[in-house]
């Protein structure tokens, strides 16, 4: 027992030394030297790595850009300061799976333990913006706070903000409308980038005629929601008879089976997944991501119930949906193609015969999947040999979804229309090019902030620089569509632009979703009726 009890001091020991090292290096000023080697040291893992790095700036633009940033070093700063001169310039690849973190400062175990014990009250709300201004949409503490303009965040005018942040997040190609739904949508997790950990951020506020200030801190997570002391509850506690235990846990049973089909996310309250109708013509899928969980059950049930209902109108909405699977996208593909197809071009193009080793075994990869890669290397290795080809030069991964494929015998047959803005990203881009490029949707809303003509994710590299322990993130394959549009570097172009405003927003309204439903109306072709009636997931 005192042998394990000295071990586990040892090794908090050696945690905090670690830390505190870390943490050393983090906050303090690097020489010019070692700055100018991260310099090198980043360009040349993009160069090395990245398939198609001069797809949207020249080399001689890149060459430029990276030797000027290291001529602008003209004295020790610290790891921040040298990320904010540094997303900027990466910024430039022009890939939006592209990404640059400044370290930092770490947590002891037992600090981590007792932070798990709070929530931060300013992660709880979501942002939006819109009409040159920042917005709250949703609060899960307060929702008194919804719909209000946020004036300042701290000292700062928010849109100060976000005009710098803009800067320091990549869009695919020349794509714009990314920029502003990417930062709304992920203002709180750009500001803890920027300024690092807080105890506390006073926001500012202006609701109708009101202007007031609150102040949010990091609570305990199961302190009530007021202060006021209840009563106990006197009732006496049922005991359940032994049919209503099973019951009990049938119905639990059911609902861990029914999140994880649709993809629960407990912090939000809200499916990743969902599937309903709002008239007996016409049902809409809300598809948030395509990251998450089992996928296939409930896109089978889904489709199944529009064949048996004969449903003439399907709503695909893909809104803010930052992307995930190709797994996934291929498969809901297979039940809106009308003929076989090809749902992603047969050429990946990657610089590396063994991709899937480039990223396993990078720096900033987890020791955990090094160790179980380095086991499995001979398969890994194997795999990947027999994956790939050289064809003039530039080598090319086949992935299965490239086959030309059939659609699902129950196909939707109706039609379809697809929801779209700036936060349509990566996957929901290429199914939606692949939709466009047939023919077979009607796309309402804003330009996709992902590409037409594909993008470079798939498997990614993270490298931590050596000196400034700034991290990067970029994909490793090129991942088209067969379809090309011209010119390049822009996203899905919508059949009926429609951008909604914060009037839209304080009045409950969805323009982009009122108009299809007039559209609807209006379309004389509708014949017969289904008998669903506000049913789904």
């Amino acid at each position: 027992m005192r042998h394990l009890l000295l071990l586990v001091s040892l090794i908090l020991i050696v945690s905090c030394k670690s830390v505190e090292k870390y943490n050393a290096q983090v906050t303090s000023l690097h020489s010019i030297y070692d700055l100018q080697e991260d310099v090198d040291a980043i360009y040349g893992q993009l160069k090395r790595h990245h398939p198609r790095l001069y797809q949207y700036s020249s080399k001689e633009t890149l060459d430029f850009k990276f030797d000027s940033l290291k001529n602008t070093i003209v004295k020790p700063i610290t790891s921040q300061e040298f990320y904010e001169k540094l997303a900027p310039v990466v910024r430039e690849v022009r890939q939006g799976h592209i990404s640059v973190a400044p370290p930092k400062e770490k947590f002891t175990k037992p600090e981590r333990k007792e932070l798990n014990k709070k929530k931060f009250e300013f992660y709880e709300l979501d942002f939006e913006c819109l009409d040159d201004a920042l917005w709250v949409t949703g609060a899960r503490t307060d929702s008194a706070l919804i719909g209000s303009q946020v004036l300042k965040v701290n000292t700062e005018n928010p849109m100060d903000l976000i005009k710098k942040y803009e800067h320091q997040i990549a869009s695919d190609g020349y794509n714009t409308t990314l920029y502003s739904r990417a930062i709304g949508k992920n203002f709180a997790r750009l500001y803890y980038r920027d300024k690092g950990f807080l105890d506390s951020v006073a926001l500012t506020f202006k609701l109708r005629d009101s202007v007031f200030t609150r102040v949010l801190k990091r609570v305990d997570k199961n302190k009530p929601a007021d202060s006021v002391q209840k009563p106990q509850d006197s009732t006496v506690v049922k005991t359940l008879t032994k049919d209503e235990r099973n019951a009990k846990k049938i119905a639990e049973r059911e609902k861990r089976k029914r999140h994880k089909k649709l993809g629960y996310i407990s912090s939000r309250k809200e499916y990743i997944r969902n599937f309903n109708y709002l008239n007996d013509a016409v049902a809409i899928m809300k598809i948030r991501g395509f990251e998450d969980g089992p996928y296939k059950e409930f896109y089978s049930e889904s489709f199944q119930k529009l064949d048996s209902l004969n449903t003439p109108y399907l709503i695909l909405d893909l809104r803010d949906n930052g992307g995930g699977r190709i797994g996934e996208i291929d498969y809901l593909f297979s039940y809106l193609a009308q003929e076989p197809y090809q749902f992603i071009n047969n050429k990946s193009e990657v610089t590396s015969r063994v991709p899937f080793m480039t990223f396993a075994m990078a720096n900033g990869s987890p020791t955990g999947l090094k160790i179980v890669s380095a086991i499995l290397s001979p398969i890994i290795v194997t795999h990947n040999l027999l994956k790939t080809q050289k064809v003039n030069d530039t080598l090319y991964y086949k992935f299965k979804y490239s086959k030309i494929r059939q659609p699902k015998e129950n196909n939707f047959k109706g039609q379809v229309y697809v929801l779209i803005n700036g936060n349509s990203f990566s996957a929901s881009s290429i199914i939606s090019t692949n939709l466009k490029a047939l023919n077979l949707a009607t796309f309402v809303g804003e330009e996709t902030g992902g590409a037409y003509n594909g993008t470079v994710a798939g498997i990614y590299k993270y490298y931590t620089l050596p000196n400034s322990l700034v991290k990067i993130r970029f994909g490793l394959m090129q991942i088209e569509s067969p379809y090309k549009t011209e010119p390049d570097g822009f996203g899905i172009k919508p059949d009926v632009y429609i951008v909604p405003t914060h009037e839209d927003r304080l009045n409950g309204k969805d323009p982009e979703l009122e108009w299809i439903l007039m559209d609807i109306e209006k379309d004389k072709s509708y014949s017969g009726s289904g008998k669903a009636n506000q049913i789904g997931y």
